[in-house]
């Protein structure tokens, strides 16, 4: 177990206040229970296959969530998770079953990790926590409801231009092939895209 250090505690806190509004009582009820943990770049925070078993906040660092298409072994990007979010594979989670995909640090990264035996003890405890778990269930579902409103009803190019002003700097942070992954196209397509934009200030 390691401690983690008082500004990645202090991150968290402040965090927690606004994320799922937090009372004192409910912060020091619950700060035993976090750890830091560090992930070098490329390695995983989960594996497919595995049941995941802890929620993270990411203090520093940026997270891929992929699956392998086990047909033609072709990544497909789910989303990109930055700093100052919570990560976890909410499904195998809640039901301890195994996760269908990769959670990667696309950067060295360190977290503060919560376990889910933890977890179930303050859902117990306090309202707080009830309603952080509340939070996290409601902001995945409103994602993943998302991501696939995007591919229905918006065009290659509109989901670039809102991945653009939901993440700024992200292509300086991930590749090219990772970004067309997420989009649902092909990498000469997102330039294509890029290209366009450029000539228009946008991209």
């Amino acid at each position: 177990m390691v401690t983690p250090d008082a500004s990645a505690q202090a991150l968290l806190t402040q965090q927690l206040r606004a994320y799922a509004h937090l009372s004192d009582d409910d912060l020091r009820l619950a700060a035993p229970s976090w750890t830091a943990r560090s992930i070098a770049k490329n390695e995983f925070f989960n594996y497919r296959n595995a049941v995941c078993r802890s929620v993270g906040f990411i203090v520093r660092g940026l997270f891929r969530v992929y699956y392998v298409d086990p047909a033609t072994q072709t990544e497909h990007t789910i989303a990109f998770v930055p700093e100052g979010a919570f990560i976890t594979s909410l499904k195998s989670l809640l039901t301890q079953e195994a996760c269908p995909y990769y959670i990667a640090a696309l950067e060295d990264a360190e977290l503060l990790v919560i376990g889910i035996e933890q977890l179930h003890r303050l859902y117990a405890q306090a309202h707080g926590w009830e309603r952080f778990g509340r939070l996290l269930a409601e902001q995945y579902l409103v994602l993943q409801q998302a991501k696939g409103e995007g591919l229905l009803f918006q065009s290659a190019e509109q989901r670039y231009l809102t991945l653009l002003e939901q993440f700024p700097g992200i292509t300086q942070r991930v590749s090219l092939g990772h970004i067309a992954s997420y989009l649902g196209i092909q990498q000469p397509s997102l330039s294509r895209i890029r290209a366009k934009l450029g000539k228009q200030g946008l991209g």
